[in-house]
């Protein structure tokens, strides 16, 4: 492996210009050599950041040199051990899962949602990988569905089956059932269903799965017509029965994915989650929740169909 050497002399005057240097240094993971002196492996990111930080300092009259330094990996890798960065993480997130109870599941998700953003910072510097960040991500991972699970009971187990292609034609006018609070997952679907599906569709808010009248169409619990399958939830695996096809609806299918199970984290899904969190709270009546969110997911399918179409 390749490592790239900077070697900075700054101005001790201009104090501003240093911070700034220093930033954009420790967030890019580089080692301190020794004062003045940065080092990274030979990757097009921190090739960038170098060589921006070389320019801002030589613009500001200091000395910068970079170099490419041929060495063995052994020598320089133990200096990237990221291990007691996320023995940090982890007891925040063990902090987290021992206070998790129902009561607090929305302001533990909110914290989670840091923690999740924290790690991938931290996982993108890592630069030598090994067990300390699986470890985190599978706790974050555990974490994320005691979330769900606190926020909605009876919360679905995932199952490996083939998913059939159904026709529309032939879920018309149905009576559609699921878990009675809908958060996201069921929000999302029933927004679906409605959209795209069966748009004079009738729902069914259950006490408990038990309650499901044979004759409707239950999605989002364990048995449901429509559930996980996989790696998809529920909302994921109505687009894939039903083929829909829409510009725009894979982001919004990522944003729902990650709100209910967690995993790579969209940037709009924070502020999405803080929306249908208030919403959920200050509506009680789970029809008018279900049509209020609905009026947001619409919002949200126009938006990202237009970033991916910004001349159509």
């Amino acid at each position: 492996m390749d490592w790239l050497l900077l070697i900075l002399g700054l101005p001790t005057a201009n104090a501003t210009e240093r911070m700034r240097a220093w930033r954009a240094l420790k967030a890019s993971g580089a080692a301190v050599l020794r004062d003045g002196v940065y080092l990274l492996p030979e990757q097009r990111s921190g090739r960038e950041v170098f060589e921006a930080v070389e320019r801002d300092v030589l613009a500001i009259n200091g000395t910068a040199f970079l170099l490419s330094l041929p060495e063995r990996e052994e020598r320089f890798s133990k200096l990237f051990d990221r291990s007691d960065e996320y023995a940090r993480l982890m007891a925040e997130i063990a902090g987290c899962r021992a206070e998790l109870a129902p009561d607090n599941a929305l302001q533990t998700a909110r914290q989670v949602r840091k923690l999740r953003k924290a790690f991938g910072q931290l996982a993108a510097i890592d630069f030598f990988p090994g067990v300390p960040r699986a470890q985190a991500d599978s706790a974050l991972q555990e974490l994320e569905a005691a979330i769900s699970r606190a926020l909605s009971c009876d919360e679905p187990s995932a199952h490996d089956q083939v998913i059939t292609r159904l026709e529309r034609i032939d879920y018309q006018g149905r009576c559609w059932a699921t878990r009675r609070r809908p958060w996201v997952d069921r929000l999302a679907c029933a927004w679906l269903i409605r959209r795209f599906i069966d748009a004079d569709a009738r729902f069914i808010w259950l006490g408990s799965p038990d309650d499901c009248p044979s004759d409707a169409l239950g999605f989002d619990f364990d048995g449901a017509t429509f559930s996980h399958v996989g790696e998809r939830v529920s909302f994921e695996t109505l687009i894939e029965s039903f083929a829909i096809q829409q510009p725009g609806l894979s982001r919004l299918a990522a944003v729902v994915h990650y709100l209910d199970v967690g995993g790579s984290q969209p940037s709009e899904a924070p502020g999405i989650e803080r929306v249908l969190a208030g919403l959920r709270e200050s509506i009680g009546d789970d029809d008018q929740l279900t049509t209020v969110a609905g009026g947001i997911f619409d919002g949200l399918l126009t938006a990202f169909a237009s970033e991916e179409n910004p001349n159509g």
